[in-house]
């Protein structure tokens, strides 16, 4: 799966996941770009799903409009020593055959 992690989350996050095809924000060039215009460029740009650290973006956004899944990962610190616990969780997630649209927290 083509996944995106959002700027707030350490680059160092993309090695949780080697079966993945994983790209950062910085990777695309899409830095500063805001919520609603990054989930129409996920879906224009073949992404599955975005990794956020963002809990307030499933309240803001209309995930109807962009059918895309959005894991947001909670914990006390977007540290990578914090967020490499969640992801487990994220990559079974990710075994499903099929994934469900709009935000997932992922705790």
């Amino acid at each position: 799966m083509k996944l995106l992690l959002d700027e707030n989350l350490p680059k160092r996050l993309k090695e949780d996941f080697p079966e993945h095809e994983i790209f950062t924000i910085s990777d695309m060039g899409w830095n500063g770009v805001k919520d609603s215009q990054l989930l129409a460029l996920l879906k224009e740009n073949g992404f599955h799903a975005l990794l956020t650290f963002d809990k307030n973006m499933r309240y803001q956004q209309n995930f109807k409009a962009y059918l895309v899944t959005v894991f947001v990962l909670s914990a006390k610190i977007n540290s990578y020593s914090e967020l490499t616990k969640l992801s487990p969780q994220v990559r079974d997630y990710l075994k499903k055959s099929r994934l469900s649209f709009g935000p997932v927290a992922i705790m």
